[in-house]
């Protein structure tokens, strides 16, 4: 081989590689997603993970659970984090406050939630002066407590509130007999069945129309970075469609990622779908929408002359791009 001919097959070689590194970072956009815990609701994101959905769409997703919502916010305002999954109370009140977050996609349409108790509390009137744990005194299952409040015949003022963390949190204390009640999505409400626990039904009997959890971006990183935004929504749809053709499969992963048996984790995808907790089309239900409005009024975290203004919380263009 010649002199030349070898400077050209190395110089050939050497643009392959640098076409080939080009061509890796372009498709290797990190993201960074905070989920509030280990439920049924953020499956569609695992599979897309282990599908390779997110690959397909030049993406490299990362899950981290908080076992809150607060500092996902946090995370998101400071770039730390790029998409958050989480209930939209705390969303909606910083956007009224002046705040630059906005809901894309829905997640949990309705809530997956049972009423969990120590076994001695058999009635909802029997949570009177007990200790109530929810996930954040400014979103999440906090919002509920006062239905069931009405619903046993009490007020407020007569349970203690406490914001103890995401549902595992809620689970382990309620064995550490540190609160009598709470809010349990499946499938860690069945396991508490079966440890010996009151259910004392879903809360959907009592707040039949709630978005529960959306996912939620900055807005200057969303317009910065629209086509990776897009196909997160585009990969998260066929995680979803995926999870729901594929229930053993997806209770399988299921139970690795919740932490939970393989019986549970179909049971609970059956439950998904008899109450229609997650749609296949990522949307935010006007209803759904309303009522967290509604609740986050009531809770003075905005002004009580505020009105409802889907636009200054949710943005659907990218969410409607996913779906062409």
């Amino acid at each position: 081989m010649s002199g030349f001919t070898s400077l050209v097959l190395k110089a050939c070689a050497a643009l392959a590689l640098l076409a080939a590194s080009a061509f890796a970072a372009l498709a290797d956009t990190q993201l960074k997603v905070g989920v509030v815990s280990r439920t049924i609701f953020y499956l569609p994101a695992w599979t897309a993970i282990a599908q390779g959905f997110f690959k397909k769409e030049g993406l490299d997703v990362t899950i981290q659970v908080y076992d809150g919502s607060d500092k996902i916010s946090d995370d998101l305002r400071s770039g730390a984090d790029q998409i958050g999954m989480v209930p939209l109370e705390g969303l909606i009140a910083e956007v009224y406050k002046g705040g630059n977050l906005a809901a894309v996609a829905g997640n949990a349409q309705r809530l997956p939630h049972f009423i969990i108790t120590q076994p001695e509390i058999k009635s909802l009137s029997g949570l009177k002066g007990k200790t109530i744990g929810v996930v954040s005194m400014n979103e999440g299952t906090t919002f509920f407590v006062n239905d069931m409040a009405k619903a046993g015949g009490f007020t407020l003022a007569d349970i203690k509130v406490e914001a103890v963390g995401g549902s595992p949190t809620r689970q382990r204390l309620l064995k550490e007999k540190k609160i009598d009640a709470a809010l349990q999505p499946y499938p860690l409400s069945y396991e508490a069945e079966e440890a010996g626990f009151t259910n004392l039904g879903p809360i959907a009997n009592l707040v039949p129309e709630y978005l529960f959890t959306g996912t939620i971006v900055d807005r200057t990183w969303a317009k910065a970075n629209r086509a990776a935004l897009v196909g997160f929504l585009r990969a998260l749809r066929r995680g979803t469609e995926y999870m729901f053709a594929h229930p053993d499969e997806s209770a399988a992963l299921g139970a690795k990622e919740l932490r939970t048996s393989v019986v549970y984790a179909r049971r609970a995808l059956d439950d998904t779908v008899k109450m229609k907790v997650m749609e296949r089309d990522l949307g935010l239900p006007a209803a759904s929408v309303s009522r967290v409005f509604d609740n986050v009024k009531a809770a003075k975290l905005i002004p009580a002359d505020a009105q409802i203004d889907r636009g200054k919380f949710i943005d659907e263009s990218y969410l409607q791009e996913s779906s062409r």
